[in-house]
């Protein structure tokens, strides 16, 4: 069984060889930390959303093509001190940020957000231009040479890099958390202009890329929640979001996309429904901490959504036995019932022995391969 079909097969609950052995990735300070503790180049670098040979992943594509602001705006710099840096990034946000421990661009703690690209409806207005959905500059220059290898690929791609794309997460990047959360009740016509423009833009934008390549799977990124609940009511997502989800599924189910994931952090349980309502077929994390439970979840809604993550990252630094307990019998309990990745519910955080991460990685290996059940 090919790489690609064993994900087809997990993903549509039709009986893989084994479910695909996937991770999403390491803290800078947990890469500094494996390097110091004896681990080899090829085992912490790299990417691991598409596959480390090491660890004897499965391979995944992403189909990269620029979502973003073309052109971005100009990182500046607005003020710096020995331990603090301010700046505007390329996404108009201006952030303090704190410098001390910064390793491979991971903070010890989250930046603070200072002031966004639409404070109002005519910020948005000017924003709109740097989101030319015709701009030749979104494809690769090289994209009409990887068609070939995309046709005769025995391993399945994703369309678009993950963080790409997302109706409330652009919104959130455009206004801030807090000024969206007022702007649904404040500016409900400024919300509605600017999700339909995302879907309009995504519609437009991957028109080609649907039309030239056979697209396993769509991701969603989303992060709109917390640790006990979402950013936005139920009658919120049904507004403003579910109409735009459903247009742009309709697209991409009409160019034979019929996996469609989304990707959030916390507690998404009550919007489940309507993430079902709006056509997509699959979440992930599934943020143990956030009470995300993919037993739970499989149990309420059956086979109507796939499921990956679920391995609580908090586990992995308490030593052998807790990640004994982590993975079984849950995780070979949700093999065998399908239509589950397993791995950790997010970026391996610095507390976590490289030896410890080798042994859950074996762990999960013959977990996949059924030594323990499914």
């Amino acid at each position: 069984m090919t790489q690609r079909e064993r994900f087809v097969r997990t993903m549509t609950f039709t009986g893989p060889d084994r479910a695909p052995n996937h991770e999403l990735g390491l803290w800078g300070q947990t890469y500094e930390r494996w390097l110091n503790e004896g681990a080899p180049e090829e085992g912490v670098g790299g990417d691991w959303f598409s596959g480390l040979d090491y660890h004897g992943m499965d391979r995944r594509e992403f189909i990269a093509i620029n979502m973003g602001m073309a052109p971005p705006f100009d990182y500046e710099v607005l003020e710096e001190d020995d331990r603090y840096v301010t700046a505007r990034h390329g996404n108009g946000i201006v952030t303090r940020a704190l410098k001390e421990g910064t390793v491979r661009g991971t903070r010890w703690s989250m930046d603070t957000y200072l002031r966004f690209a639409v404070e109002r409806p005519e910020d948005f207005a000017a924003l709109k231009k740097r989101y030319d959905a015709h701009d030749p500059a979104r494809y690769p220059a090289d994209w009409g040479e990887h068609l070939p290898d995309w046709k005769e690929r025995d391993h399945p791609v994703c369309l678009l890099v993950n963080g790409s794309i997302g109706l409330y997460s652009n919104c959130r990047i455009w206004m801030g958390t807090e000024n969206l959360s007022y702007a649904f009740h404040d500016q409900p016509k400024l919300v509605h202009e600017m999700v339909d423009f995302i879907a309009d833009f995504t519609i437009e934008t991957l028109h080609r890329a649907l039309d030239e390549v056979d697209i396993d799977y769509f991701n969603y990124f989303e992060d709109f929640a917390y640790k006990t609940g979402p950013l936005l009511s139920p009658a919120a997502f049904r507004e403003f979001l579910l109409p735009r989800y459903q247009r742009i599924n309709e697209f991409l189910r009409a160019h034979g996309v019929d996996t469609i994931t989304l990707d959030s952090d916390g507690n998404i349980e009550v919007l489940i429904p309507l993430l079902l309502e709006a056509g997509i077929t699959g979440i992930w994390p599934c943020e143990i901490a956030a009470e995300m439970h993919p037993q739970k979840i499989r149990r309420e809604h059956g086979h109507h959504l796939t499921l990956g993550g679920g391995i609580d990252k908090r586990e992995l630094a308490k030593g052998r036995k807790a990640i004994e307990r982590e993975l079984l019998p849950k995780v070979a309990a949700l093999l065998e019932d399908g239509g589950y990745i397993p791995y950790v519910d997010h970026t391996v955080p610095p507390d976590v022995p490289w030896e410890d991460f080798l042994y859950y990685m074996d762990l999960k290996r013959r977990c996949l391969k059924g030594e323990f059940g499914g």
